[in-house]
C-alpha cells in the first residue's frame, strides 16, 4: 500500500515484454523491494487479482481465529506468539492482529479499494469458468461493512462483521 511505496517495500507483479520491464525497472525500484515479471501484458494485473484473493481469504481466516481465541478466553498475545511461528504466519497476522483485537481500522488499504479489486478478480475468475466462493463471501462481508459506512476502513475491519461470541 501507500506506506510500502513510501518506504520502497512494495512487491510488483508486472507484465509486458522483457524490454518493457527493463525500461520500467529503474522507476519501479524507487518504490519496490521486489519486482517480478510474471508474463505478457496483462499478466501483472491478473497476478494482482490473485494476490487480493489471497489477502481476502487470509483476513477471513484471521478474523475467525481471533474471534475463536477471544470467545475461548485465550491470552491473545500468547496465542499470536504460538501460531505466528508456524504455517499460519502471514503478513496480515504480523501486522494486523493487534489492531484487529483493538478494533482499530482507521489506516491501511481501504475496503472500498479492496472491493474494486475483488470485483475485477471475481469477474476474471467467472470469465475463466471458475468458482470463487471464499472471495465471494468476503466480498459480500465487505459490502455489508461499506453499507454501514466503513468503506474507508482498513480491510482488516472484516473482523467487525463477525460476532464476538459468548465468553
Amino acid at each position: 500500500g501507500q506506506a510500502g511505496a513510501e518506504n520502497g517495500k512494495l512487491a510488483i507483479m508486472c507484465g509486458g515484454t522483457a524490454e518493457d520491464i527493463e525500461r520500467a525497472t529503474p522507476a519501479m525500484e524507487c518504490y519496490a523491494a521486489r519486482i517480478v515479471h510474471v508474463g505478457e501484458a496483462g499478466a501483472g494485473q491478473t497476478a494482482k487479482m490473485a494476490n487480493q484473493m489471497c489477502i481476502a481469504g487470509v483476513l477471513g481466516g484471521l478474523s475467525e481465529a481471533i474471534r475463536l481465541s477471544q470467545a475461548a478466553g485465550l491470552d491473545l498475545g500468547k496465542t499470536l506468539d504460538a501460531i505466528s511461528g508456524g504455517a499460519a504466519q502471514s503478513w496480515q497476522m504480523e501486522n494486523r492482529w493487534h489492531t484487529m483485537v483493538k478494533d482499530e481500522f482507521d489506516f491501511g488499504f481501504a475496503i472500498d479499494w479492496m472491493r474494486k479489486d475483488l470485483g475485477y478478480a471475481l469477474e476474471e475468475a467467472r470469465g475463466l469458468g471458475l468458482s470463487s466462493p471464499v472471495t465471494e463471501m468476503v466480498d459480500q462481508f465487505y459490502a455489508e461493512i461499506q453499507a454501514s459506512g466503513g468503506g474507508r476502513q482498513d480491510t482488516s475491519a472484516l473482523i467487525s462483521r463477525l460476532p464476538k461470541g459468548e465468553k
